[in-house]
């Protein structure tokens, strides 16, 4: 056995979902257990379990399995990259414990949002509250004892719109590691509001003629576009697979010179932990700088084969830990949205997302916007609906003419590997000087 290391993970959470004012589910979860690794010569064993006691009975099991995987197919020995014991500082405070707020009040303010969200014209609405409270605890053969405490919360509003058959939905969401003050940071009823004018005003839009557009990506968008179609192709298993086509990269302009991208874990965005599950410390990792390919984002085995620093190993709960991307985000540029658009003179806005598809060895994706703008002389429309952007990956990195100086970050989950961890990403406005937009149907 040449090393093993160890997580118990405890966590308590509560769920709050209404639908159309009704009570959907109320549920409140704990969970303990423990993830144990041992690596032996070339291969892993991993084994998982409810009970966080018998870790030596779980380490045994663990090396017998990698021994017997080792038996069967021999692979060459694995060397992990050297971590340093993280520190932890900086975290994040909760200004209101939610543990604090007796579950009616929370049942209450969640239904006073989604009431908000019911305006003439919306058919139906819906409203998400969900918190927990996650102890994790990480001890390796290599003498690290690392344990962190984490509240996350978050809410998420729903409005639907029809007429004449046909339905629009708007859609908002805040999710942090934070405590119910997030209710207050983000003007929950504000963004209630918000999600009822979108669905009402997506009802009388158009739908776009296909065709190659300049375009402006507002900040969720061109967020979705650095986590999808960059952030994956850094991933260095993907890299070592042969599936990204940033591959043999670092060092290489790979996009104009104004985009700068990160992965930072450090942030206090939905993506933050203060050390990841192979107990590395977070910090920011500069993907892109100035245009050129940096690095990669690494767990311990895969900076020990190409280099680099790990940081971004994740697993969801007791699951195996995979390199995952935390809060990434295009840094800011100079340019205001206003003198982006004057720029843009004819062309499409493009906001929100509303998912889409990605395939980081071939470099080519598609995305769906919230909505859009047709842009004339520099002025903002005609609305949009059912609007797409697809094209290569390289391509729209190397069109990018201008980039913002109004970062925003969201917040979501991310699957990889059949596990969902939270994550942000986020830019500001970026122009494209050209990019297929499409009706996304």
């Amino acid at each position: 056995m040449d090393f093993y290391d160890t997580r118990i993970i405890k966590s308590i959470s509560t769920a709050v979902i209404l639908d159309n004012g009704e009570i959907r589910e109320v549920s409140n979860n704990f969970s303990s257990g423990a993830a144990v690794r041992v690596l032996s010569g070339g291969t892993w064993g991993f084994v998982s379990q409810d009970n966080p006691e018998k870790l030596d009975d779980a380490v045994t099991s663990a090396k017998r399995l990698a021994e017997a995987a080792g038996t069967r197919s021999h692979r060459n020995p694995i060397k992990l990259a050297p971590i340093e014991r993280p520190t932890l500082r900086n975290l994040p405070e909760v200004k209101e414990n939610p543990r604090d707020i007796p579950i009616e009040d929370k049942v209450k303010l969640l239904a006073e949002i989604e009431k908000t969200a019911r305006v003439d014209g919306i058919k139906s609405t819906s409203a998400i509250y969900s918190e927990s409270l996650t102890t994790v605890r990480y001890t390796s053969s290599e003498g690290l004892d690392s344990e962190y405490t984490l509240n996350r919360t978050g809410f998420a509003i729903s409005a639907v719109a029809m007429s004449e058959g046909i339905y629009q939905i708007g859609r908002e969401s805040r999710f942090g590691v934070s405590g119910f003050e997030i209710f207050k940071q983000y003007d929950a009823f504000g963004l209630a509001h918000k999600a009822a004018n979108t669905a009402i005003e997506l009802l009388s839009a158009k739908t776009p003629k296909g065709g190659t557009y300049p375009v402006v990506l507002d900040q969720e968008l061109a967020g979705v576009f650095i986590h999808e179609a960059v952030g994956h192709a850094v991933e260095a298993d993907h890299v070592l697979e042969g599936n990204s086509i940033l591959t043999d990269k670092i060092g290489t302009q790979i996009a104009s010179p104004l985009v700068t991208a990160y992965d930072d874990p450090s942030l206090h965005e939905f993506g933050y932990y203060p050390f990841d599950d192979e107990g590395a410390e977070s910090k920011r990792t500069a993907l892109i700088q100035d245009g050129v390919l940096r690095s990669y984002l690494h767990s311990r085995e895969t900076a020990g084969i190409l280099g680099g620093e790990s940081r971004n190993s994740r697993a969801q709960g007791y699951s195996r830990p995979v390199i995952r991307m935390s809060n990434t985000f295009i840094g800011n540029g100079e340019m205001k949205f206003e003198e982006m658009l004057g720029e843009l003179k004819d062309g499409i806005y493009l906001k929100g997302s509303r998912g889409g598809q990605v395939n980081p060895g071939e470099g080519v994706f598609q995305f769906n916007a919230e909505r859009g703008y047709m842009v004339e002389n520099g002025e903002i429309t005609t609305p949009l609906r059912d609007v797409s952007l697809s094209g290569y990956t390289l391509e729209i990195l190397n069109n990018v003419a201008a980039v913002g100086n109004d970062l925003e970050m969201n917040s979501g989950r991310c699957g990889k590997a059949g596990q969902l961890v939270p994550v942000s990403d986020g830019s500001p406005h970026v122009l494209v000087r050209k990019a297929v937009v499409g009706g996304s149907g």
